[in-house]
Formats: C-alpha cells, structure tokens, sequence
C-alpha cells in the first residue's frame, strides 16, 4: 500500500488459505478465550474526542476480575493509550495480573493515541486507513508505553473498531506481537469505511508475517444459517430483513458477548460453533462496561447484575460442554 494514504472504502479482508488455518495440537482439546476492550470512558452516541481520557471506571474492575479467577478463567486485558498512561490503571491491571494466568495487550483507539497527526473522524477511527507512517508511529508508542508501564512487552493486539488494515501483519510481526484479534468474523464496516470481515471465519489463523488471527467469535444461527454473512448481508438490504429472519428463527447472527447479545442466543451460538469444530470460541467486553453508566450495554446497576449473571451462566455451560480456559501463554506455546 505504500506510505501514502489507503484509498477509500474500506479493506476487504480475504478468507484465509487452507494451509494457514492453525491446526490446534491434540491436548489443545476445546478451549475458549475472553478479551478485554480496555479503553477510556466516551460517550458512545457523541462523535469521537481526543480529549476523552477517563480512566475511573477500572477501579470496578477487581470485585469483576475475582469473579472469573475464582472459577480459573484468565482475562486479557487489551489496554489503549489513555488506560496505558494512567497511574489507576497501572495500579489496578498490575495488581490484577497477580493471578498468574491473565494478560496485559494492546488496543489501539488512534483519535486518542500519539502522535495526533490526523483529523479525528469516524474513517480515522479505523487505523488501517492512516498513512503507513502514522500506523506504525502509534503503534510504536502504544507498545512502548505498555511495556514501560507493566515491564513486559504485549505480544496480543486489537484494533480499535476492529480497523485492521492490509499493513497491519506486518507491522504487529516488526514490532513482535504474536497474536492479534482485531477481525470479527461475519461483520462488515465498509460503509463506515471500515474492514470487510464478511470472509472470515471463526477458525485462528496465521497472517503474512506469522502473527496468529484470533478472530471474534461470530455465529450464525437458525434454520438458514449455512448460508451465513451472504445472507445477513442481503437481508440487511429489506427493510427490517434481519429482524424478521431473527424472529422467524431463520437467521441470527450472534457475538459471543453479554453486551447486546441475549444469554439464550449466545448459548445456542456456543452449541453451534462447538458442533461445528471450532476449537477455540473468543469472547469479549469492553472495560467501562463493569461500571453503570459507561457504555450503552449497562446503564445501570440491575443491567450491571444481568452483565454478571450472563457470565456466571456462559461459563457454567461451557464448563458442562468440556470447553476449558485458554491464557495468552498457553495459545502461544500451542501455535508454537
């Protein structure tokens, strides 16, 4: 692509070749993942400021993390410039990190991360469109924050609203990452001028430059669901189409996350991916989410005990199903 800009409406992400799948060692056996969006605080319905910096929200985050320590399950915490830079932050994810098994990534939000060389806009908002240049300075100072924040370098990365772009392999393997996860398998960003992820599947695998895709785990579900993204795509076209085909229990497209995804759906999501051979299922949550008032998902304190309650349930069945916690190391050592 070069060092000029990208040219305009979004990146297309190919479906993967056959021999880049990982293919996930015997013992591996069926795991499953949870990735933090740790981010500052915004208001979700107002354009992007680079000015948002709060970070207060993460001292709700112990009670929240003893949750799932205490049934062995490892959160990664895929932290951006704001929460990078935040003397609550390093306190609190340090003191988190005592559990042995969670880990510490990155999450590059660009309107909020040095050096501010662009417009803050919604096509902004996607790192993959900025120079090559620009890309590879935030992500430099990003990673080099992170590691002088908590003394070790991240080796798991996401891009905020998923803006991955076609120099982003090739950046995260300079820079040493191992693992990123900014592709969610089933969604389509193009008419923000985002990533095209309509192509991807549910199964990890390896981008040029060796860096492991961890996509988020996306599930189609319902009568036609073998007909996947096509189908939500065009029925996103009709008036109401994809609502309808959900209620008629036709097609449903369901992240594996308590935000805006009902328990029962998600559940069903994990049958199917897991009837289907997806080895590792990846979920996640944004940070400002264990606090009322943050996000759009949990506005108050019952929403927050529902947030709970769809956790306590999604790890109860995955237990019963034989899906065990992965770490970020124990993915690493896997993919070898």
């Amino acid at each position: 692509m070069g060092e000029g800009a990208p040219e305009r409406g979004g990146y297309r992400v190919p479906a993967p070749e056959r021999d880049a799948c990982v293919v996930w060692p015997d013992d591996f056996g069926t795991r499953f993942t949870i990735f933090v969006d740790t981010e500052e605080e915004f208001d979700w319905g107002a354009p992007l400021r680079a000015d948002a910096d709060g970070t207060g929200h993460l001292a709700a985050l112990p009670p929240v993390h003893a949750r799932f320590a205490a049934a062995g399950v490892p959160l990664t915490y895929l932290i951006d410039y704001p929460v990078a830079s935040s003397p609550l932050a390093m306190d609190v994810l340090g003191g988190l990190m005592a559990d042995g098994r969670s880990a510490i990534g990155t999450q590059l939000h660009p309107w909020v991360n040095p050096p501010f060389e662009e417009e803050v806009s919604g096509f902004n908002s996607f790192t993959g469109n900025l120079p090559l240049a620009l890309q590879r300075a935030k992500l430099v100072a990003l990673t080099d924050q992170v590691t002088r924040a908590f003394g070790k370098r991240p080796v798991v990365y996401r891009a905020g609203r998923y803006g991955i772009g076609r120099d982003t392999p090739a950046l995260l393997a300079e820079l040493g990452y191992r693992l990123d996860s900014s592709m969610r398998s089933g969604y389509d960003y193009s008419a923000e001028g985002g990533p095209d992820f309509g192509a991807v599947p549910n199964q990890a695998f390896r981008l040029p430059g060796g860096v492991v895709e961890l996509p988020f785990t996306t599930v189609f579900t319902g009568r036609l669901r073998a007909h996947g993204a096509a189908l939500h795509r065009r029925l996103g076209r009709l008036p109401r189409g994809i609502g309808v085909a959900a209620r008629l229990g036709l097609l449903s497209r369901v992240s594996l996350t308590p935000e805006d995804m009902p328990l029962h759906e998600a559940k069903e999501a994990v049958r199917v991916a897991l009837g289907e051979g997806v080895r590792l299922l990846n979920f996640a949550f944004h940070s400002p989410s264990v606090e009322p008032g943050h996000t759009p998902y949990v506005k108050t304190q019952a929403d927050l005990a529902a947030f709970l309650r769809w956790w306590d349930e999604m790890l109860a069945l995955l237990n019963k199903l034989g899906a065990r916690p992965a770490s970020v190391d124990e993915i690493v050592r896997a993919i070898g």
